[in-house]
């Protein structure tokens, strides 16, 4: 519900509402919040609140500290699982500096600035994500462990699946938050499970991934588990998948969408050190499902972009080398950006690749480009792009590439 700032604090005088979180993001995506009372909430709204930004990740130094976070009304939440009397709510926030200057490392305002590039050349992107995780057991100091929550397998069900409640419950509570759930099931690793959206706006969407995340951690600690979005938590098992699903409507009604792919295959290991932005990343990719190359199919997992079975407005395009560490901010910016790329300069698909790439001998691969086999080659190819730094701030790039720069002297 779009909420106005008169709105929200009228709802937050009557229903009960004692805490206000304002929630956002460091560059990686990690979820930030500051609470504040009911009597703050004019203020926030007006001149904004005040954080330390020298202790969140790539948001500077002790010496240009302070930020300043602006709570947007439309975005208001109930969080359930907080006390029903006493209610708190979340509100997602813009970040500006002191003098009102936008914050370049707010990823958020970043996604909002491609959104709005794409929108002046007639185009509006739409995003689903489809994220994997794995359900742990917890020590007896509560710690978590590897030890997988159940042994069951792709789609399995219950006694089998032990998954399938807390799923239930995931599902239940974003619904309260206004998120709409599309599917839910066990995946193929032990203890590992799936719930995938329908699509939405990018902003929306991307909002939507970050909640995602607290919703289920949350849940698994209600259920004394622990949830495991990493990369490849367990070695011989497969990794969790961030599936993004894109899909692109054109003013003029044209059909854009192989362009639009065209463009992320020709973009896909500039985005790598974005897409997969740790070191267990890559030992994800290259194995069960999870692709090595850049091609493209219709229904074939092997690819790095598939095209799924669907018409109308359900045609869309999934990208299947993302991972749930990435930051779905900068994740969805890079892929407009790289599906405008495609569109300006009238890119062409290649052949498609109709056959399993994990099963293809050393002479067909060879015909492939492959995606960074580790961080450090990741971090390089966006360090060298001028892509990259045409359509992400130096400070964030920094950020990211920092390591290998200072391994290269």
């Amino acid at each position: 519900m779009n909420y106005s700032k008169q709105e929200v604090m009228q709802y937050v005088q009557e229903d009960d509402v004692k805490f206000i979180r304002l929630s956002f993001c460091d560059v990686f995506g990690k979820q930030k919040n500051i609470s504040i009372m009911p009597d703050e909430l004019s203020r926030a709204f007006e001149y904004g609140i005040a954080f330390d930004a020298s202790a969140i990740a790539g948001f500077g130094c002790e010496t240009h500290s302070d930020l300043l976070l602006h709570p947007e009304p439309d975005t208001l939440s109930q969080l359930p699982w907080r006390p029903e009397h006493g209610k708190v709510v979340r509100m997602f926030s813009s970040i500006s500096y002191p003098d009102g200057r936008p914050f370049e490392c707010d990823t958020r305002n970043i996604l909002k600035q491609a959104v709005s590039d794409a929108k002046k050349k007639g185009y509006t992107f739409f995003f689903g994500a489809e994220q994997e995780f794995y359900l742990f057991k917890l020590d007896e100091n509560g710690e978590p462990t590897k030890t997988p929550y159940d042994r069951a397998g792709y789609m399995d069900i219950a006694p089998d699946d032990s998954g399938e409640n807390i799923r239930r419950e995931i599902c239940l509570t974003l619904e309260q938050m206004g998120i709409r759930p599309e599917s839910s099931h066990h995946e193929e690793g032990p203890g590992q499970n799936e719930i995938d959206f329908r699509y939405s706006d990018a902003i929306t969407a991307a909002d939507h991934a970050l909640t995602f995340q607290t919703v289920v951690k949350t849940a698994a600690r209600r259920n004394g588990l622990w949830a495991d979005f990493t990369a490849k938590p367990l070695e011989n098992e497969p990794g969790n998948g961030f599936h993004i699903n894109i899909s692109v409507k054109s003013d003029d009604g044209s059909d854009v969408l192989c362009p639009v792919i065209a463009g992320i295959l020709n973009k896909a290991c500039d985005m790598s050190a974005f897409l997969n932005p740790t070191e267990s990343s890559y030992r994800r990719l290259g194995q069960k499902k999870a692709p090595a190359y850049v091609s493209w199919s219709g229904e074939n997992r092997s690819q790095l972009v598939r095209i799924p079975a669907a018409a109308g407005e359900y045609r869309r395009a999934e990208l299947r080398s993302p991972d749930p560490t990435a930051n779905p901010y900068l994740a969805f910016a890079l892929m407009i950006h790289a599906g405008l790329y495609g569109i300006d300069n009238s890119l062409e698909l290649p052949m498609a690749a109709d056959f399993n790439l994990f099963q293809a001998d050393a002479a067909v691969l060879a015909d492939f480009k492959r995606l960074p086999e580790n961080l450090t080659a990741a971090r390089r190819t966006a360090a060298d792009s001028s892509f990259i730094r045409q359509h992400l701030p130096a400070a964030i790039l920094d950020t990211y590439c920092r390591s290998y720069w200072e391994q290269e002297g």
